[in-house]
């Protein structure tokens, strides 16, 4: 299993609208060197803006909360899913629900792993690291045109 290192840090888009969880997540990627770059928005419509600007870098993971102002992260995903550009990049949903009918509509519609909040931060990062193991080695990132 390749887990990441500092040599392996990757980038992400964090899309979170409450900013304590915001700032524990990525204070937990900083201290374990998981992660070169973190990109903020605070919902979906911020999110597709980065992620569709040429002038910024594709990142390699998105952690997503599901609960947001304006365009939330299931109607997020379901863009996602349907565009050939995006599609590719790993999503950590990060959300309060754990209701059954969100945990399947997300993998349904992207998802690469799901995780509730309060968020048990080795399970958080477990989860990125199996992102990593499986998907990030073996995916093949189309160009950014």
């Amino acid at each position: 299993m390749n887990t990441l290192t500092d040599d392996r840090a990757y980038s992400l888009l964090l899309v979170e609208d409450d900013p304590a969880d915001a700032l524990l997540i990525e204070d937990a990627l900083v201290e374990r060197s998981m992660a070169r770059d973190i990109a903020h928005v605070t919902d979906g419509v911020a999110a597709l803006e980065h992620l569709r600007d040429p002038s910024k870098d594709r990142p390699d993971l998105i952690v997503l909360d599901l609960n947001m102002p304006r365009m939330n992260g299931r109607e997020l995903l379901a863009v996602l899913k349907d565009d050939s550009d995006l599609g590719s990049i790993p999503v950590v949903v990060l959300t309060t629900s754990s209701a059954p009918d969100d945990i399947e509509d997300a993998y349904r519609q992207h998802a690469n792993a799901y995780v509730t909040k309060p968020m048990n931060l080795d399970e958080f990062m477990r989860s990125v690291q199996d992102i990593d193991a499986f998907f990030l080695d073996t995916a093949a990132i189309p160009p950014r045109g």
